[in-house]
């Protein structure tokens, strides 16, 4: 049975952090395939580009990671999302600081019924903290971490840099920098 994992997020703009946090999981969970999922219409913040434009530059970032699908996810929550999609025990990938929040999360325990949490460890997130989530979850066996490289890069930060006019070809990758430019993104951002 194919090894199979799911990034979601709202991209916008997806940035080298996301790609890196990609070939980390891919590499060290043995994914056979990624799925990475578009947030249409996330239920805790308003994209500042349409959900046609973020799977664009999804796809453009992506594009060099032959395990990732993009698709477009048109529920607003994680529990939902993997409700619908019906696949059999996939890693849910996730960073450190998002599993700190987890239990805040639409219904966390059904979460880990159906998907394990792949957790990408960095620094900056207490080791404390994270031990107390787990022990109050108790749902150990459905939490597996992995190490990345520390990748400090925020859509927030690019889509502020480039309504001043900044570049953004280190935060991003090179067809994503040009599709912002061509679709001129960003620009009167935050």
């Amino acid at each position: 049975m194919a090894v199979i994992g799911v990034l979601g997020g709202v991209f916008d703009p997806p940035h080298l952090g996301h790609v890196a946090l990609a070939r980390a999981a891919i590499r060290e969970l043995g994914l056979d395939e990624l799925l990475v999922t578009v947030v249409a219409d996330p239920g805790h913040k308003v994209p500042a580009s349409p959900v046609e434009v973020r799977v664009e530059l999804v796809r453009l970032a992506f594009e060099a990671v032959p395990e990732a699908r993009v698709e477009v996810d048109e529920h607003a929550r994680t529990v939902d999302s993997l409700e619908a999609r019906g696949l059999v025990d996939p890693f849910f990938v996730i960073g450190a600081d998002e599993l700190a929040a987890f239990e805040r999360w639409k219904s966390p325990e059904r979460v880990l019924e159906l998907a394990r949490l792949a957790v990408a460890m960095r620094s900056g997130v207490s080791r404390d903290e994270l031990e107390a989530v787990r022990a109050r979850l108790g749902a150990d066996d459905r939490i597996v971490e992995f190490a990345m490289e520390p990748v400090a890069i925020s859509s927030t930060e690019i889509r502020e840099r480039v309504a001043r006019g900044e570049p953004v070809e280190d935060l991003v990758p090179p067809a994503v920098a040009a599709a912002i430019v061509r679709l001129g993104l960003y620009r009167g951002a935050e």
